[in-house]
């Protein structure tokens, strides 16, 4: 039996009145297949003013796809836009969490320093064209638009059973799990805003994949509402929330805000894994910690970066985020002047997240990363006094790296260690090349548990 894959994307919308943030559902016409890795949401927030882009991520041949969100009041075109994917891209490239390197200087200087972690850099671097005869007099049509690719209504109903029979009458396979999240916001007079892929238009638009939605509103709550993208979910699901903000750090209020570990040596070898050490990492770190956790992976002033996993946005692509407190130089109207970002990472369900997401500002704009740090051992002469000592140093950091590399992810000792050796088969001068082989003996006899 074909079924209906879960993807999660949220929305928020400007107001006249104090408004709340809804989230919605996906729903897909006839048998079609979607699949999701990770959800990601851009939060630019200032004062009450927000602007969200949501960048969803599917896969399939979809003939129909629509956003189901519950609103607050009717909206209008002028506050829906269709955002750009790269920028997305970018700042989640900017601010990934980062494996850096070092090499070790040779230790037959005269002058070598014996602390060689005190030479390392500071940790800086998404035609809804409903029927004109509504299946039922209690659904109503209460604003009709198009923006780029997508085609958006605005739906009232009077309870929810009638609604998700519209739904269903007009072709789409709408999760059971929605009915008593979608009554719970009628009850407070909330509309449904649908937005459906119009794959004509954007096929003469000319992209191949769904550019995000952008949204501008202005509420005092700094909320993101994730319950009713729950409703068709079968497991967890992940979610990446970026923000830039004129203050500082954001955290999550209502649910633990927790940051990575980070600062952390490990073997060389991660460098062509670290796409799994990665993952292997957080999935552990939500096992220790539990579901019910937001995680802090990147918090910085986004003036600059220490590494760069990829160059800060320029003060054009913040602005056309949503970041409006800048000018064209990048300067803000504090002494701050730079955005700051925060980027955190929700894995969630609905036993553990019964809650949507309610953040804060911080005045905190201390930098920190989630960084990994990998060094490389000099492969030259060792023939000279601080030899010896080095050799000593280099087999207790080895052993050390190959231990945290079992913490954090839980790799079998055995496999490290290979791996380890593997890595130690690297091209050596012949001088050196005696010593470092014994030293991965060495490592495998006394090294992990």
């Amino acid at each position: 039996m074909k079924r209906f894959l879960p993807l999660l994307v949220c929305c928020l919308f400007l107001t006249p009145r104090p408004a709340h943030s809804f989230c919605g559902f996906y729903v897909a016409a006839g048998n079609a297949k979607l699949y999701n890795h990770a959800s990601q949401v851009v939060l630019a927030r200032d004062g009450d003013r927000t602007v969200i882009t949501m960048a969803s991520d599917f896969k399939g041949e979809p003939r129909d796809f629509a956003l189901v969100i519950p609103v607050p009041t009717v909206i209008v075109k002028e506050q829906v836009h269709v955002g750009d994917i790269r920028l997305v891209q970018h700042i989640d490239a900017y601010s990934a969490p980062r494996l850096v390197e070092y090499f070790d200087p040779p230790p037959c200087m005269a002058q070598i320093s014996r602390a060689m972690d005190a030479a390392r850099p500071a940790a800086g671097a998404m035609k809804m064209m409903a029927r004109e005869e509504m299946s039922t007099n209690a659904v109503h049509i209460e604003a009709r638009f198009t923006v780029g690719e997508y085609d958006i209504l605005v739906l009232s109903a009077s309870q929810s059973g009638v609604l998700l029979a519209w739904l269903r009458d007009n072709g789409y396979r709408v999760p059971p799990a929605a009915a008593p999240v979608v009554g719970a916001y009628l009850k407070q007079g909330m509309k449904f805003f649908v937005a459906k892929v119009n794959l004509k238009e954007q096929q003469r638009l000319g992209f191949v994949s769904l550019r995000p939605i952008q949204v501008a509103y202005e509420t005092p709550k700094f909320m993101l509402p994730i319950r009713l993208g729950m409703a068709n979910a079968d497991g967890p699901q992940d979610l990446l929330i970026y923000t830039l903000t004129r203050t500082g750090r954001v955290e999550c209020t209502n649910y633990r805000t927790v940051k990575l570990p980070t600062d952390v040596d490990v073997p060389e070898f991660v460098q062509a894994r670290f796409a799994d050490f990665y993952r292997d990492l957080f999935d552990r770190q939500c096992g220790k910690e539990g579901l019910g956790v937001v995680f802090t992976e990147y918090g910085w002033d986004m003036g600059w970066c220490d590494p760069c996993a990829s160059q800060p946005l320029s003060p054009a692509e913040q602005q056309a985020l949503g970041a409006f407190w800048l000018d064209d130089a990048g300067n803000g109207r504090t002494p701050q002047g730079q955005s700051y970002c925060t980027r955190l990472h929700v894995r969630y369900d609905a036993a553990h997240f019964p809650e949507d997401l309610v953040f804060q500002q911080t005045p905190d704009r201390t930098n920190w990363q989630a960084r990994y740090v990998m060094h490389h051992p000099w492969r030259g002469s060792l023939d000279c006094p601080g030899g010896d000592a080095y050799r000593a140093e280099l087999r207790e950091r080895r052993q050390r790296e190959a231990q945290n590399l079992a913490d954090l992810t839980g790799w079998s000792a055995a496999d490290i260690k290979r791996q380890m050796a593997v890595a130690a088969d690297w091209s050596l001068p012949s001088e050196s090349a005696t010593w470092y082989q014994r030293l991965w003996r060495s490592v495998d006899s006394t090294g992990v548990r």
